[in-house]
């Protein structure tokens, strides 16, 4: 099930002149000021400590707290110190982007899917391959669609860590009082929409709650493009004026017009309270709403045709311009908070999927999962029903500010979707003819 090999998410037109014509735009525009660069000389630091800055995905400070403490135990010429790199990746990202023109980088951080590439392209961050070689550590172990998904020009720049798909979430209460099915959600979008009006017209309440703009619409929309056959990009051509993609686009707003979807500052706790019939978030919610949602749920694919739901979520990088010896302290920390004991306690706990081939097969897991089948659904969906996203979210400089900005507009605000979208395909490409045209390989 965890074996499928993605491709490299990167395509191979772009050269390394790319690294230092985008360095300080594609930085500066997802992860905030400015950049530099890295003096030749490593800075300066404790080579007995390691200094971890983590947002903490998944409200899993504690959980983190409990392997620092097992890896301290078993590393005892070793300590840890835990920081609060941010609220969220891209908070974190700000913060050690600011840290690269000082003295005092951390050994890892967490770099979510869209910052560890523009760290990446700036040489903040160091390719791991030759540390997982020189300390006898084994990559291949890694979930290989996950693994990958860090790979630029052949080498890799993280390691999984709090890895999520897309997930919809169902109130079985509800799904039963509409005389519709308990154990699946709907098989396309058009079938929601039938789902939606039977919910709505029984319970009162909106069939489906999804976050606004600024907390990652332009990630779980991006699905729904997919599913309608359109997409955000040809890799580095927009398509937001594509036919199937404006489509997707009127049917998000048609869906919000009819009350069927909400758009809401914090969706999760209103679906927990029973005020929406569904949810759309990541997997990485699951562990908070297991513990405090006040209705019984299931958790589905996203509806299709497939695919349909976009990988996220993060993984962990070492600063580049750090000692050797800080390297590979970092290294084998890294190992150790995502080996299969510690993937499988992270993912329990948070409802995120395990970066390890063989976690599937400790029989712990295996009877967690049974017991827990909503923590399944990510897992089987992660082979059959994703694909890597689109270079105009996580790879165009500004990419999910700037797609989360047009859908507010088109949502919340009610604007022309073909307008709004058309100035989105002449802003992205703006970005582009500038900042990246000129560097691909002719």
């Amino acid at each position: 099930m965890f074996n499928k090999l993605r491709s490299s998410r990167v395509g191979k037109s772009v050269t390394a002149a790319t690294l230092a014509a985008l360095t300080a735009l594609s930085v500066t525009a997802c992860a905030g000021g400015s950049t530099t660069g890295s003096s030749t000389e490593p800075v300066s630091g404790d080579d007995n400590k390691i200094i971890f800055w983590s947002n903490h995905p998944g409200s899993s400070r504690d959980i983190e707290v409990e392997m620092i403490k097992a890896f301290e135990e078993e590393n005892p010429d070793l300590k840890v110190e835990l920081v609060d790199g941010g609220a969220n990746y891209e908070e974190l990202a700000q913060k050690f982007n600011a840290a690269l023109a000082g003295s005092n980088l951390p050994d890892v951080i967490v770099a979510s899917d869209v910052t560890w590439f523009n760290f990446a392209l700036n040489e903040a961050t160091t390719p791991l391959d030759e540390l997982w070689e020189k300390e006898g550590l084994d990559p291949d172990s890694y979930v290989d669609t996950l693994r990958e998904d860090y790979e630029y020009n052949g080498k890799h720049y993280g390691a999984p860590y709090s890895r999520s798909t897309n997930l919809m979430y169902w109130n079985t209460d509800d799904l039963k009082a509409a005389g519709l099915p308990e154990d699946r959600g709907p098989q396309t979008w058009q079938d929601f929409d039938d789902w939606a009006a039977k919910l709505k017209e029984k319970t009162g309440n909106p069939a489906l709650v999804i976050p606004d703009g600024t907390d990652y619409l332009d990630w779980y929309f991006q699905g729904m493009v997919w599913a309608f056959g359109g997409s955000y990009s040809d890799e580095w051509e927009p398509k937001f004026s594509d036919p199937k993609t404006i489509e997707a686009g009127k049917f998000l707003q048609d869906q919000v017009n009819k009350g069927h979807i909400e758009i809401a500052t914090d969706p999760t706790v209103a679906f927990g309270n029973g005020k929406a019939s569904a949810l759309l978030q990541s997997t990485g919610s699951l562990g908070g709403l297991t513990e405090s949602a006040t209705v019984p749920f299931i958790t589905t694919y996203l509806p299709g045709p497939s695919p349909s739901a976009a990988t996220g979520g993060a993984g962990l990088a070492i600063p580049n311009n750090i000692s050797d010896k800080r390297k590979s302290n970092a290294i084998k920390f890294i190992d150790f908070i995502t080996n299969t004991e510690n993937t499988i306690k992270f993912t329990q706990k948070t409802g995120y999927m395990p970066v390890r081939k063989d976690a599937l097969d400790d029989p712990a897991e295996q009877a967690y999962l049974k017991d827990n089948p909503n923590a399944e659904t990510a897992i089987k969906q992660l082979n059959e029903n994703t694909q890597p996203q689109d270079y105009a979210r996580v790879f165009v400089p500004g990419g999910g500010l700037r797609i989360g900005g047009a859908l507010d507009r088109i949502t919340v605000g009610g604007q022309d979707v073909e307008k709004v979208f058309a100035d989105l395909d002449k802003e992205t490409q703006s970005v582009v003819d500038r900042d990246i045209k000129p560097h691909l390989k002719k």
